[in-house]
């Protein structure tokens, strides 16, 4: 089953979370329901690439610009909403690049532009402030997200119900393309 394939594949967090309610081992994680959506309100799941930034989207950019595969974007920010990890520019540039979705663990804006891209983001707030360009922040590191650990290369499916995380892919044998 390929990544495109796992978009259009019909899960449930809440069946997901029935599923695995009994892994205690730290593999199975449940975001708090602290996120909002913006953009397309669909379903989305995939690979997890991670960045780390605060209030500079600079990785982010560089991230969008690059072939996501199929990839979830995961951005800790902190939980900091003073300034917008992620824009309207930004979020087209992820859904040309075949990004499955953005999980900002911070703020965004340009909610207009946001929904036109048509790509599932998940965030904190809006915030019309954007960042400073410094250059600053790491990728592919493990961050924490409102206290739970993620990884590059989990998992992450998000929908109407809430985000969940895994270290594998829960829905048979996906792989990105």
């Amino acid at each position: 089953m390929t990544t495109r394939t796992l978009r259009s594949l019909a899960f449930s967090t809440c069946d997901l979370c029935d599923a695995h309610e009994n892994d205690h081992s730290g593999a199975f994680r449940v975001l708090p329901p602290v996120f909002r959506s913006f953009g397309s309100d669909a379903p989305f799941a995939g690979p997890v690439y991670t960045l780390r930034c605060d209030e500079d989207n600079s990785r982010v950019r560089e991230a969008v610009q690059s072939a996501g595969e199929g990839r979830v974007l995961v951005v800790a920010g902190g939980g900091k909403t003073r300034r917008a990890l992620l824009g309207g520019m930004l979020a087209r540039l992820a859904a040309e690049h075949g990004w499955a979705g953005v999980v900002v663990d911070g703020a965004v804006r340009d909610v207009a532009e946001l929904r036109e891209s048509r790509l599932p983001i998940r965030a904190l707030a809006l915030m019309p402030m954007r960042t400073e360009k410094r250059g600053a922040g790491e990728a592919g590191i493990t961050v924490e997200i409102q206290g739970v650990k993620i990884s590059t290369g989990d998992w992450l499916y998000a929908d109407e119900d809430g985000i969940v995380v895994a270290d594998r892919p829960l829905l048979g044998s996906a792989e990105p393309n």
